[in-house]
């Protein structure tokens, strides 16, 4: 027999002003131009410039909401309480990192492109150019192709009807190869650089570069100098030379293209500006390009129109309402979930510049204090999740420079003098001991403990690799030079 039991448990839903709100939290200011310009287009309830009627459609629509005995939107929304209508939630995807920097790349000849034209230059029959442009297209940014020729064969019949096979798409594969940049269409990065130096002059120092590269890659990769010049029979200067030869090598020859033309559209758009007025931090927001929104006077008036009816409405009328309703509803969601943006980021950001006031001042990173995230949280009174949403791909400008939110946090280093000082700090010692170091023979961890001990700050040996890991400062041995 089945016993029938109720359990009572409370659950926190968040609300669709919260969802928009959370969501756009995490935009920058470009990608938040872009979201508007998505909003207005899907949504006709939508406008863009000041409207004074604004503040009247406020009122109006909060005093509808109230009375029960008048028109309230939600007479026309879902009657489904515990479903979100999907035009409340409807956002795009964005790839956010927090310290990658936002581009606005400038208009020129893409990389593919660049590579296709040069196929004119080859007496190939279409069915071949039709390969090569498949095999183009599949390349990495970085020039490589990774892909396996099995699975591009496969690709190119069900996709496009090529039939082809493997010896067809490696003759295909190394016409490509002869692109330029010289190292286009490798499979990994021994066959990369072999390509470059193929096309060299043949000194002793390239020939010995190519064998080092054919038959001692791995002890290269691990700088076993030693073993190296020992198997090869070659001098330290014969060895150097050869290396020498090695690193002047491009590793990601497709990158190479695209940087000429993202150097000269690259920029970094601050979402935040920082002055000194009258002796005092002042912070505001970086939006001349967010536009002021508000609900189409249009859509409001229909809806008085459909709410003047009330029991004579017909079931078209009633359809046509409920859809005038949803969209003067999600502009509404979308405008205040804006302006709950703003607010949310000045106030993050005020707590921040308070809290690293004498580094504002001085630009001086020695001035910069330990923080995390539970710090500015416990002065917001907002979560820390959401403080690191505030902090998500955004940059302030101030008087020396525009620099990342994520910056000016750091975790806390207790010293021996019993002072807390920024890892930020410890790091900036680290770096220093690393670059004046002796790199025929460079410092392990446990020396770089002592070095540091000896300037005050007692740290740990695991402290000490986490630090330099964050660094991208590779162990000793990975450092050596000859």
């Amino acid at each position: 027999m089945l016993k029938q039991s109720q359990n009572q448990k409370q659950q926190q839903r968040l609300t669709p002003l919260q969802l928009q709100t959370i969501k756009l939290l995490e935009l920058t200011t470009i990608e938040l131009e872009e979201r508007i310009k998505s909003e207005i287009e899907e949504n006709p309830a939508l406008e863009e410039g000041e409207n004074d009627e604004q503040k009247e459609i406020d009122a109006e629509i909060e005093k509808n909401e109230k009375d029960d005995d008048e028109f309230s939107i939600k007479d026309y929304l879902d009657d489904e309480d515990d479903s979100i209508p999907s035009y409340k939630l409807q956002t795009h995807n964005y790839t956010n990192d927090s310290v990658k920097f936002d581009y606005a790349l400038s208009s020129g000849e893409s990389f593919q492109q660049y590579l296709i034209n040069q196929i004119g230059f080859y007496p190939l029959n279409e069915h071949q150019q039709s390969i090569a442009i498949f095999l183009i297209g599949s390349l990495d940014d970085d020039g490589y192709l990774r892909r396996d020729l099995n699975f591009i064969c496969d690709d190119m019949a069900f996709k496009q009807n090529i039939i082809t096979n493997i010896n067809e798409l490696e003759q295909m594969l190394k016409i490509i190869q002869t692109f330029e940049p010289v190292g286009i269409g490798c499979r990994n990065l021994q066959e990369c650089l072999l390509l470059q130096l193929n096309v060299k002059q043949q000194t002793k120092s390239i020939k010995d570069a190519k064998e080092i590269v054919t038959s001692y890659f791995n002890e290269f990769l691990k700088k076993h100098y030693d073993k190296i010049s020992k198997k090869m029979e070659i001098s330290s200067d014969d060895l150097r030379n050869a290396i020498s030869e090695i690193v002047k090598l491009n590793p990601k020859p497709g990158n190479l293209f695209s940087d000429d033309y993202s150097e000269q559209g690259k920029t970094i758009i601050p979402d935040f500006i920082l002055d000194i007025k009258d002796g005092e931090l002042a912070v505001e927001l970086n939006s001349p390009s967010v536009p002021d929104l508000h609900i189409n006077a249009n859509y409001m008036q229909m809806m008085r129109h459909y709410a003047s009816k009330k029991g004579k409405i017909t079931t078209h009328d009633k359809e046509t309402a409920q859809f005038i309703g949803q969209k003067i509803a999600s502009a509404r969601y979308f405008i205040d979930a804006i302006r709950q943006r703003q607010k949310t980021l000045i106030s993050v950001m005020s707590i921040i510049v308070d809290l690293q006031r004498n580094y504002f001042f001085s630009g001086d990173d020695n001035q910069l204090k330990p923080m995390v995230l539970k710090d500015v949280a416990a002065r917001t009174n907002f979560d820390p999740s959401t403080i690191s949403r505030v902090l998500n791909g955004k940059y302030v400008q101030t008087h020396f420079g525009i620099i990342p939110l994520r910056y000016f946090f750091s975790e806390s280093v207790h010293v021996k003098d019993g002072e807390d000082v920024s890892s930020r700090e410890i790091k900036a010692i680290l770096q220093q001991c690393i670059n004046e170091e002796d790199k025929s023979n460079p410092l392990v961890d446990a020396e770089l403990v002592e070095t540091l001990k000896k300037q005050g700050y007692n740290i740990a040996r695991r402290t000490v690799a986490k630090y330099r890991e964050q660094l991208n400062i590779p162990v000793a041995r990975l450092r050596k030079e000859i």
